[in-house]
């Protein structure tokens, strides 16, 4: 009897680490295909049919999180694991919200990596330990994760405020008033519960809104 190895799709833009994640499982999966940015993704996961996507969140042209839901909305069976460095607890609610299966810290992904495939495989959600628990401490507590969806003139906004523009140069490159650019602003804070811009900004570093 053929046992049918679970097919992988790899979605990140650091060559030298996909090409290491392939080396890391070739020996118990079948490795259909390396991807560099979302766009990509979407097309090669139509293309090839894969069990299961390991997915970067920060990646060119469209980012894992919103690759992750627009496959949810076309109806995609392979199970997505997210493989980032980012263990911050907001994009770990967002990715689980657009559809994940997994999330599992790169620096972990030696020891976790493999582990979660199979259990992605068998219907379950894994998460990296310290992930997990830090998880099940801000879901039970009176803190639970923010969920907050960007508008496309949010992107927008945040997109130019990481690139170093002012509030008035936002406004006038979108068409806006600056109490509107500011209202963009103050509602991408409040809804992420951010305080500061900084924060913001690095906000959207995380999410690759900065190469959208």
């Amino acid at each position: 009897m053929i046992v049918m190895r679970p097919r992988i799709l790899i979605a990140d833009d650091h060559k030298m680490f996909a090409q290491g994640l392939a080396s890391l499982l070739e020996d118990e999966f079948d490795l259909v295909g390396m991807v560099a940015d979302g766009f990509a993704l979407l097309e090669q996961t139509n293309l090839l049919n894969p069990d299961v996507i390991i997915v970067d969140i920060s990646m060119p042209g469209l980012n894992g999180l919103e690759a992750i839901r627009r496959l949810q909305q076309e109806g995609s069976s392979a199970k997505v694991v997210v493989l980032t460095m980012h263990a911050d607890q907001r994009l770990v609610s967002e990715a689980l919200r657009c559809g994940a299966k997994g999330y599992v810290l790169k620096q972990s992904a030696g020891e976790d990596l493999i582990f979660a495939i199979r259990e992605v495989m068998e219907s379950r959600r894994y998460m990296t330990p310290a992930i997990e628990s830090e998880w099940q401490t801000t879901t039970t507590g009176a803190i639970e994760p923010k969920h907050f969806n960007l508008t496309p003139r949010q992107r927008e906004v945040l997109k130019l405020l990481s690139r170093g523009h002012t509030m008035k140069e936002i406004a006038t490159n979108l068409g806006i008033s600056a109490r509107t650019a500011e209202s963009h602003k103050y509602e991408m804070m409040q809804g992420l519960g951010i305080e500061s811009t900084a924060e913001l900004i690095q906000y959207g570093i995380k999410l690759g809104i900065t190469s959208t």
